[in-house]
């Protein structure tokens, strides 16, 4: 593994931690919380997806980035289905009717 791919690897870690550092100031700043759930998981996936694909890159082994990956499916899969769940349950509060 050259120092390249060390340097390029932790500068995807410190961009995805940057990214996950502004969508955790959106939760505080956007007013309602449908704005402030999607600011979130948008936020919170792409910056966990930079964090993994930059510790792949550091790990240089193909097992550990295929693990890694996985996570990462995992945690897409969970925060798409519990931010569903909770908007539809501030929608069922709100007594909003669908079209």
């Amino acid at each position: 593994m050259s120092g390249v791919t060390v340097t390029i690897g932790l500068v995807f870690v410190v961009v995805g931690t940057v990214v996950m550092t502004i969508g955790t100031l959106a939760l505080l700043r956007f007013p309602d919380p449908l704005s402030r759930l999607h600011a979130l998981t948008k936020a919170d996936n792409l910056g966990l997806g930079l964090c993994v694909l930059g510790l792949a890159l550091v790990a240089g082994e193909l097992r550990s980035g295929l693990l890694m990956l996985m996570i990462w499916a995992v945690v897409l899969l969970a925060s798409a289905t519990s931010a569903q769940l909770i908007a539809r349950g501030y929608l069922s509060r709100m007594d909003v009717r669908h079209d």
